[in-house]
């Protein structure tokens, strides 16, 4: 994330400064402007390890599609969005996902990924998941406060686990363990 994405609502509140913001479910519609969101947060080098945004085909048949959002203004543009995968098909691992959060490099620091994040976090409460995690890169501060606020703790690093961009990176394991759901 860039510097304007440090400047994300501190308060870890939901809510979007923009009053004609909505959260909506992340649909096909929204798919131009999602894997544009995904490429811009690729080219800043500090998102994920991936070098391009996939199809829209292969992004959509990777996430939960009860467990996917997109944040819109007044226009119907999409701000930003969240989408949680499977992390294992065991059935030992079925209360718990991975998820994403990116928000257009313009509209930071407006609370949509604090929005984003809440709606994600009802949906999945709502489904008896109990655990939603993420790996971040320890360079990407804005995420990692982020999640602090939204409830997430840090349970470790990765070492060196994968290069990218020819480095070896690290990268930070959180989790957000669901008080609801025992």
């Amino acid at each position: 994330m860039t510097e304007a994405s440090k400047r994300e609502d501190r308060s870890g509140s939901a809510s979007i400064s923009s009053s004609s913001a909505v959260i909506v479910p992340l649909a096909a519609e929204h798919a131009e402007q999602v894997l544009a969101i995904y490429q811009a947060g690729i080219d800043e080098g500090n998102a994920t390890f991936e070098t391009t945004a996939p199809t829209w085909e292969a992004f959509e048949a990777a996430r939960l599609a009860e467990h996917r959002f997109a944040a819109l203004d007044a226009d119907g543009a999409v701000l930003g969005w969240v989408a949680a995968t499977k992390v294992s098909d065991r059935c030992a691992y079925t209360g718990v996902v991975e998820h994403s959060v990116y928000v257009r490099p313009d509209t930071r620091g407006r609370g949509v990924a604090a929005a984003l994040l809440k709606a994600l976090i009802d949906s999945t409460e709502a489904a008896g998941i109990w655990t939603i995690q993420s790996g971040i890169f320890p360079e990407n501060t804005a995420s990692l406060a982020l999640h602090k606020r939204a409830g997430f703790r840090i349970i470790g690093t990765r070492e060196r686990i994968g290069r990218h961009q020819g480095l070896w990176r690290d990268v930070v394991l959180l989790e957000r363990r669901s008080p609801q759901v025992v």
